[in-house]
């Protein structure tokens, strides 16, 4: 069926030029989508191409455009258009392109995720892709339950959705934070700090992750001196960058979003800033987007869930995106948008039900394929396939989560820009 999509961006490639994808702006008029380019049959087009099968492959994103985790959405947003392009310069999904409608997830401090999430269950979406926020993601995910769709988050990594009710429906190409947690404590204490503070913001991110900071730091022999856990929407930090410059830690973890700039200037003014105390970032908190003085990070460390990005692929993540200056977490998306659909072509269906049962399977015990049209060429020909993607290896557990992946470590320089100075590569199963 064809299904309206409100205009995000025309993007121009060969063999793609009618392909609309839908706005960011959730509150934008709804557009024409495109069109199915065949009609279902259930068989094969001439000379053996993929089958074709009823109805058109349509993704929503829940992505931030605003709020604590803006800074992630760009590179997001990208990554999923771009494997939209290759799914369908690869031929589509079932003999039709594959369409997206873009919406703003905002952030646990608004209702922008509820009422985005209504839009693209209004519009019948085979799959949501997001939320970039564990919090977020847990306003809205009993929600798209209960609506029989899939949720596929390409940044959510609080511990809590390995166990969460979500009837087989939640999928996620970041690695719980287990793995990030124990990445980080072993950098602190192999950097030679053992008495180490740390600031977390108060959600399902934050604390999930400060417990396994806490306990990688603790059973690698080190002592976490101060905890706290804060309000990210506070005005002020200083009296929980006092109670931390009272402990006198020899680095601290922080562990937040966007209110991190408002708090790196207080640490700096009592005197405990990333010049005077080493500063270790996160995922949510690891941006090239600061505007500091010359230097004022220089030298504090980071952790970023993900592979390497290769300059080829980030080449063409500024093809779509040419204003990108982070590229966290689009490997993941694009990721996500490619499994989403390998599963519809192994399924024959792009009901979401039928995706969600195929989803481990494309990702493991089969034939490793690393593109979207290598992969479709192996189902083609009857084969099972083991798609390992641009965020690396993907293997789903039964409970959807990635039960391997790599943490990479990142320096800030004097630029307050951050580089890659080591990948880890780990395993989340017990």
């Amino acid at each position: 069926m064809t299904r309206k999509t409100p205009l995000w961006r025309l993007l121009a490639a060969a063999g793609a030029a009618s392909l609309v994808l839908a706005a960011c702006g959730g509150d934008d008029d709804d557009g024409e989508g495109t069109e199915p380019e065949a009609e279902a049959t259930g068989e094969e087009t001439e000379g053996g191409d993929a089958p074709t099968f009823e109805g058109q492959l349509h993704l929503g994103t829940l992505l931030p455009q605003t709020g604590s985790l803006a800074f992630l959405g760009p590179p997001e947003f990208a990554g999923v258009d771009l494997a939209v392009l290759d799914i369908n310069e690869a031929g589509g999904v079932g003999g039709s392109e594959v369409t997206v409608s873009h919406t703003d997830s905002g952030d646990t401090s608004t209702d922008i995720a509820s009422q985005s999430t209504e839009r693209l269950l209004s519009e019948d979406v085979a799959a949501i892709i997001g939320a970039a926020s564990s919090g977020v993601s847990f306003t809205v995910l009993d929600q798209i339950v209960q609506n029989e769709t899939i949720m596929f988050s390409p940044a959510n990594t609080s511990p809590d959705f390995t166990t969460y009710a979500d009837d087989n429906l939640y999928f996620r190409t970041a690695p719980s934070d287990v793995l990030q947690g124990r990445v980080m404590g072993d950098l602190v204490l192999a950097d030679g700090y053992l008495d180490v503070g740390i600031m977390a913001l108060q959600d399902p991110y934050g604390e999930g992750l400060a417990e396994n900071v806490r306990l990688s730091i603790e059973d690698g022999g080190g002592t976490i001196v101060e905890e706290i856990i804060y309000d990210p929407n506070a005005a002020s930090y200083t009296a929980e960058v006092t109670q931390m410059a009272a402990a006198n830690p020899e680095a601290i973890v922080l562990i937040g979003f966007q209110e991190t700039e408002t708090i790196l200037p207080e640490l700096e003014t009592q005197g405990i800033g990333p010049q005077e105390v080493p500063v270790y970032f996160v995922d949510g908190n690891l941006s090239n987007s600061y505007e500091f003085p010359e230097g004022f990070l220089a030298g504090n460390k980071g952790t970023l869930p993900g592979a390497e990005t290769t300059e080829e692929f980030q080449g063409r993540l500024l093809e779509v995106d040419p204003d990108l200056e982070d590229f966290s977490y689009a490997p993941e998306s694009y990721d996500a948008a490619i499994l989403i659909a390998l599963a519809a072509i192994q399924a024959q269906s792009v009901e979401s039900r039928d995706i969600a049962d195929n989803l481990v399977a494309v990702s493991r015990d089969g034939t490793k394929c690393t593109t979207f049209a290598e992969c479709v060429e192996l189902l083609n020909g009857g084969e099972d396939i083991d798609y390992d993607g641009a965020s690396g290896p993907i293997t789903f557990s039964d409970a959807g989560d990635v039960s391997e992946a790599t943490i990479g470590i990142y320096e800030y320089q004097d630029d307050n820009t951050y580089i890659n100075v080591e990948f880890q590569f780990g395993s989340l199963e017990e």
